[in-house]
């Protein structure tokens, strides 16, 4: 097939499916009637002799052919949408406009301080808002262009965005002041016997800590299992307890909740921590100045007490 034989709006409609599953919600988001889009499909389907998407009780479920479109089409829009609205400049000191970032809720207590302070000094009419990992799909919602940037250990967002490495973070062991191993190295077997907090961190890398340490032998006795991070300070603060965390966030929580770190008995694998960006936003002057922002604040060259 050639360029020439196919109207480009079809694949408009084909991504825009792709994202909300719903011929209702597709024609809702890009302000067409239903017939119409209904039309667009049956005319993709003759095109690609595929039926691209069948309809299941969970929406429009789109078929191995599809699926296979989908991220060339996804990038070619983006880079057509960024080409055409592409800004020349970005003045962080005057601008007024929002950035939507998804992170985990590890990273709203690494990043988010140091950000908003920035935000404050150079760009104070700019505001932030942050979505979970958990609470939305972030790949969808940065191909639509709701949420600008990631922040965090997402293996989910690969194929079809731009990522750039922050810095490279270990886990230790995080447990209260006083506690009985509160001390620079603890040993595998005094870890084993421990009772700990485990966090299970849905969407994010993390759960493959328990794989490690189950290929090394290593069983925890698992007191609490939580979904989400935040609680982890108040909880160890007042119990013996031992959590397995991301270095980071046990350098943000050790003061203020009285905890101390430990090294890790285990050889447990250093972690990425990257920025995603999807294409259609790769050249526009606003989010490659938050990325740059982002960049100076946590990438591997920034000083060490700003980490």
């Amino acid at each position: 097939m050639e360029l020439h034989e196919l109207d480009l709006n079809l694949l408009v409609v084909f991504h825009q499916l792709l994202i909300d599953r719903r011929v209702s919600k597709a024609a809702e988001s890009l302000g067409l009637t239903q017939p119409a889009v209904s039309n667009s499909l049956a005319k993709l389907r003759r095109l690609f002799g595929d039926e691209l998407f069948l309809r299941t009780p969970r929406g429009m479920e789109p078929t191995p052919h599809a699926q296979q479109l989908a991220e060339s089409v996804s990038v070619a829009l983006a880079m057509i949408h960024g080409g055409i609205n592409q800004r020349t400049h970005f003045d962080a000191q005057t601008a007024e406009r929002g950035f939507t970032v998804g992170m985990t809720d590890i990273g709203e207590i690494y990043f988010l301080p140091a950000l908003l302070e920035r935000l404050r000094r150079d760009a104070p009419g700019v505001t932030l808002s942050t979505v979970r990992n958990t609470a939305v799909n972030l790949r969808d919602e940065m191909e639509a262009g709701q949420v600008d940037l990631a922040l965090g250990l997402l293996p989910q967002l690969k194929a079809g965005f731009y990522q750039r490495r922050l810095f490279m973070q270990r886990y230790v062991c995080l447990l209260r002041q006083g506690h009985r191993l509160a001390k620079k190295r603890m040993t595998a077997a005094e870890y084993a016997a421990a009772e700990h907090l485990v966090v299970i961190s849905a969407g994010t890398g993390h759960g493959k800590v328990d794989e490690v340490l189950q290929r090394a032998g290593i069983t925890r006795r698992v007191r609490l299992t939580v979904p989400h991070f935040v609680s982890v300070g108040h909880i160890l603060q007042g119990s013996d307890l031992v959590a397995t965390v991301p270095e980071g966030l046990a350098d943000r929580l050790a003061a203020p909740f009285g905890l101390v770190k430990a090294v890790h008995p285990a050889r447990l694998p250093d972690v990425a921590i990257n920025a995603f960006w999807h294409a259609k936003v790769h050249r526009d002057p606003a989010n490659r100045w938050l990325r740059g922002v982002v960049v100076e604040l946590f990438g591997d060259g920034a000083a060490a007490a700003g980490r």
